[in-house]
């Protein structure tokens, strides 16, 4: 048996879930829709580990033949109804149930018509109340959760395992207004291709999300956040204290399952169909498969198999971790500032003051044998105090003045935050940046992934210099 789960993700970098999902070996990939990869995970997989994700859902129903119009509500309800979600696994775990829904393109009902359709027959085996969204009133914190997705006249009804989506993580104890969307900064990361990085600078590191989503792929590499504002060195250094403690302790926990996830056996129907236990399909004759970018049955040669297959909602949360552990960092320390008052010091341009701040007792130790990871400092991205070529990856969200607006040498415009990236990348560095506006001068693309952030559609774009 497999369990057959959904990623959803940020529109435009669905494909760098799928490649996380196979190169972290969590499962097959059967096929990706808008916003959503569907995959067959693999036994013993941790599927909560995906970063470029959003959410992880466990699918219970693919339901055929949902139109544009009204009658897709009853063909739904029945399929919800046919689910016959055992009840001893869930009354005991849950005070509610709730769903979320969205579909592509117009249709002649609504989404809270969709949820309350599918939510009041889910609930009703439960004996549970159901919980409408229509009225704006937010969930229980213990509700059930359930999503419905529909694209083209295909749904999916699924099921949350964790407590709540990839995207809120857990260290991220600190905000600041802009903050970067943790999955869209794991994707700028793994853009970055970060495994032989030896120093990586954010030079706008605002709460430091890119940073520590840099660290989940390059322990190793010394990470350098600089930002105009003490504020969010305070947010970055308290959240990359809480991803510390969080990783020193993530492997002497026992993974739990969710639980509310457990017990689910839909039967069988015309309406529902549950993709889920057919063998994989073996390697063709003379395929070899591709390494650590694919798994057998994904390669080129492998078609991808067909994700309509029938089985049971099977073992579904067997590896997914309920919510993850907590934990607050100690109190923050480190040398005092000579201005304002900040904790932190500020570097001037040149690679000289470099020394003087990154072993400060307010960085971040999560590196190996207690060496430190993190650095940070308040400085203007538009005067980087570091030499030239010092960087081997640039990670970069600059302010573009929709939540932050630039201030000191970014304030007339991001010119001399270019021309600074360029001067302290490596010759044979990659810069990895969310644009919004044209490609900066003196950088050639190497890759461009448009993303939809916000009712916005940046680019992630891959940057190496030019050659003058």
């Amino acid at each position: 048996m497999h369990t057959f789960a959904v990623a959803r993700a940020v529109h435009g970098i669905e494909p760098l879930v799928a490649t996380e999902i196979r190169r972290s070996r969590l499962g097959v990939v059967r096929g990706v829709r808008h916003r959503e990869v569907w995959f067959e995970a693999l036994p013993g997989a941790d599927l909560m580990s995906l970063r470029t994700a959003d959410d992880l859902l466990l699918a219970a129903a693919v339901v055929d033949g949902i139109g544009h119009d009204r009658s897709a509500l009853r063909r739904l309800a029945r399929a919800a109804r046919a689910m016959n979600v055992d009840v001893d696994g869930f009354a005991h775990a849950a005070s509610a149930v709730e769903v979320s829904a969205s579909f592509v393109g117009r249709r002649n009902y609504t989404r809270f018509e969709i949820e309350d359709a599918v939510g009041a027959e889910l609930a009703r085996p439960l004996r549970l109340p159901y919980h409408s969204r229509k009225d704006g009133a937010r969930p229980p914190r213990d509700a059930m959760s359930w999503r419905v997705t529909i694209e083209g006249d295909q749904a999916l009804i699924a099921l949350r395992p964790a407590a709540r989506p990839l995207h809120r993580r857990a260290y991220k104890t600190a905000s600041i207004r802009g903050t970067l969307h943790p999955p869209v900064a794991a994707a700028m990361a793994a853009l970055a291709r970060l495994e032989d990085a030896g120093t990586v600078l954010d030079p706008c590191c605002g709460a430091g999300t890119t940073l520590i989503e840099a660290h989940a792929l390059a322990p190793g590499a010394r990470l350098l956040g600089f930002d105009h504002d003490p504020a969010a060195l305070h947010a970055a250094t308290s959240n990359a204290r809480t991803a510390a403690l969080q990783a020193a302790t993530s492997n002497a926990r026992t993974a739990a399952p969710h639980p509310q996830a457990t017990g689910i056996a839909p039967p069988l129907s015309d309406a529902v169909r549950l993709p889920h236990d057919a063998p994989l399909e073996p390697p063709p004759a003379g395929c070899t498969p591709c390494g650590a970018a694919c798994l057998p049955g994904e390669c080129a040669a492998h078609p991808p198999g067909n994700v309509e297959r029938r089985s049971r909602f099977h073992n579904a949360h067997s590896n997914a971790h309920g919510d993850p552990h907590r934990a607050e960092g100690p109190a923050l320390s480190a040398p005092a500032d000579t201005e304002g008052g900040s904790p932190f010091p500020r570097a001037d341009a040149g690679g000289a003051a470099l020394s003087a701040w990154a072993g400060a007792e307010g960085d971040s130790r999560i590196g190996a044998e207690g060496r430190v990871s993190f650095a940070w400092a308040v400085a203007d991205a538009g005067r980087i105090p570091m030499a030239g070529g010092g960087a081997d990856r640039v990670l970069v969200n600059p302010p573009w003045g929709r939540q932050v607006p630039p201030r000191g040498l970014l304030a007339r415009d991001l010119g001399p935050l270019w021309r600074e990236v360029r001067r302290v990348l490596a010759d044979d560095g990659v810069a990895v940046a969310l644009v919004h506006d044209e490609i900066p001068p003196g950088f050639a693309v190497e890759e461009a992934v448009r993303v939809s952030l916000s009712g916005q559609h940046p680019v992630i774009a891959v940057l190496r210099k030019a050659r003058r």
